[in-house]
């Protein structure tokens, strides 16, 4: 793996020197968009909203909208002062939390943090040091030009650093639907329970695949082998009449898939 950039980790009084590296990948299937008539690719200009002419990236520059079609312009080297004071590279560990007091709807990407020779020794003994415990590092990092709030946590023999969503970016769950009065009987609260009961086992990621990845590789395979694509007979959907009787039957269908298994 190639690191995105070298910095450090600034704990407490000590600076690890780090390497930042992508800890995810997207394995989407892409998809170009071609011209129907002869598949050629379909490629894209940069041009001026005002006069419609092609611009160059050369002549291109960051701007801010603060009003309605009115900008104010940073230059990279702006940007870089105001983000990530003055140009270091640090992972900036601010304080420590209990991992379960962070909703999970806050983090944003992974990456992992590795260490350069030099601070090997620092990298272990704070590696060690979450490993035995079950708090995680609050950090501020700038990345791309943006300043993150992100965690700092041990998984296995490596650092991971996952970036956060500030608290004012994540939305209030406001939905009218909610506020409607509803009956729920203890019995049905109790199925659901026994149903979720039912279904729980241990995660184990290798059991996880992306069918539809796999499906569209399939199908692409067959198209370049002249095959013909013949669409496959959709189930009928289930019809749901009366909830606690559903919840019935999939207390019984869970257990059974359960004592199977």
């Amino acid at each position: 793996m190639r690191s995105i950039w070298k910095g450090a980790i600034s704990f407490g009084l000590v600076t690890i020197p780090v390497g930042l590296y992508s800890a995810t990948e997207n394995r989407t299937p892409k998809f170009k968009q071609l011209r129907e008539s002869d598949n050629s690719a379909i490629k894209y200009k940069r041009v001026a909203e005002t006069d419609g002419e092609e611009v160059e990236w050369g002549e291109i520059v960051k701007g801010y909208e603060f009003e309605k079609g009115r900008y104010v312009v940073f230059t990279d080297e702006e940007l870089e002062i105001a983000t990530a004071k003055g140009g270091n590279k640090l992972v900036d560990v601010v304080q420590f939390v209990e991992e379960s007091e962070i909703d999970p709807i806050y983090y944003k990407s992974s990456y992992f943090l590795a260490p350069e020779k030099t601070g090997i020794k620092a990298y272990r003994i704070l590696l060690d040091a979450l490993s035995n415990g079950e708090k995680v590092g609050l950090c501020k990092v700038a990345l791309r030009e943006k300043e993150y709030l992100a965690t700092l946590r041990a998984m296995g023999e490596v650092l991971v650093m996952e970036t956060m969503f500030w608290p004012d970016e994540i939305r209030q769950a406001e939905f009218e639907v909610l506020d409607e009065e509803v009956e729920i009987r203890d019995e049905e609260v109790a199925m659901a329970a026994m149903i979720i009961e039912n279904m729980t086992s241990e995660f184990d990621a290798t059991a996880w695949v992306d069918t539809s990845r796999e499906a569209i590789q399939e199908l692409a395979q067959k198209k370049i082998d002249g095959q013909e694509i013949v669409a496959p007979d959709a189930p009928e959907p289930t019809k749901v009449v009366d909830l606690l009787e559903a919840l019935k039957a999939s207390v019984e269908a869970t257990k059974e898939r359960r004592q199977a298994s």
